[in-house]
């Protein structure tokens, strides 16, 4: 919370606690029934006990007051009132005006459906990354333009370890540097958002023993943020192309990105002729 607390905020929350503890029955928690109640749903004091936090706590929660949980208390309270991840979110949102840190997944994968959007989005190019910008899907035109991920070992299906480890990153981007240390600088930003991840950890030491630019350019602390833009690829068949670019964040998941690109007329029409001939 802020130092000055939203009063308004402060009944939502109360509300928010008695709604919730109002739909639940003892049952719906593990307890017994036990004696007739007067009113639906779970006593404060059980709840509190299922939360290990005392009924006055909660009383005062559910009253408005300016107590102030920590993380550790909401997630408590979440567990007991057996609320999904919207409502738990909400719930931070609420006290802290953030949505809780998203648990590390222990791996990524995109629905069926934006797979599928990114198969019909060729020949126009497009791919999906993931939080640590892992290549989720890519369609045949990117496959054609930057390298075909699908065919790597999956530790190498990241673009990071593409655009520093791979010679061939340095032949497609006509201006890597530039797209290298913007590429990394975005990576960092992403790594300070999930510290502790030993995701990010490993990746970084690797990419750090993998290149001397990596080295070189991590203790500047760049920071950037995701844009969408125009790139500048080179292909051995097409020459120099000139691509527009979007990223859009998925509401599934908004760690996962994907990526269009929009060529000229003639380009586009090239790029469709050299994937139906590959």
């Amino acid at each position: 919370m802020t130092d000055a607390a939203d009063p308004a905020r402060l009944r939502e929350l109360g509300d928010f606690l008695r709604s919730r503890r109002d739909r639940l029955s003892p049952a719906d928690v593990g307890l017994p029934p036990g004696a007739r109640r007067r009113t639906p749903g779970l006593r404060r004091e059980e709840v509190a006990t299922l939360a290990a936090i005392s009924p006055t706590y909660l009383a005062f929660l559910e009253q408005g007051r300016d107590v102030r949980p920590s993380r550790q208390v909401l997630d408590a309270l979440a567990g007991a009132l057996r609320l999904d991840a919207a409502e738990r979110a909400h719930l931070h949102e609420l006290v802290h005006h953030a949505a809780p840190p998203a648990a590390t997944p222990s791996g990524e994968s995109i629905s069926p459906a934006l797979a599928e959007l990114v198969d019909r989005l060729d020949p126009c190019p497009a791919y999906v990354t993931g939080r640590r910008w892992d290549v989720l899907a890519a369609d045949r035109a990117a496959r054609a333009l930057w390298t075909d991920w699908l065919v790597l070992p999956p530790e190498d299906r990241n673009m990071l370890w593409w655009m520093f480890a791979d010679p061939a990153a340095r032949t497609v981007f006509v201006e890597w540097e530039q797209e290298a240390s913007a590429l990394l600088a975005r990576f960092r930003s992403a790594a300070a958002r999930h510290a502790g991840d030993p995701a990010f950890a490993e990746l970084a030491a690797r990419l750090k023993a993998a290149s001397p630019q990596v080295r070189a350019w991590w203790p500047r602390h760049d920071i950037a943020p995701l844009s969408s833009g125009t790139k500048r690829l080179r292909h051995p068949v097409l020459g120099e192309l000139e691509l527009r670019h979007v990223v859009l964040l998925t509401a599934d998941d908004v760690e996962q990105k994907l990526v269009a690109f929009l060529a000229s007329d003639a380009d586009q029409a090239r790029i469709a002729e050299l994937i139906a001939a590959g």
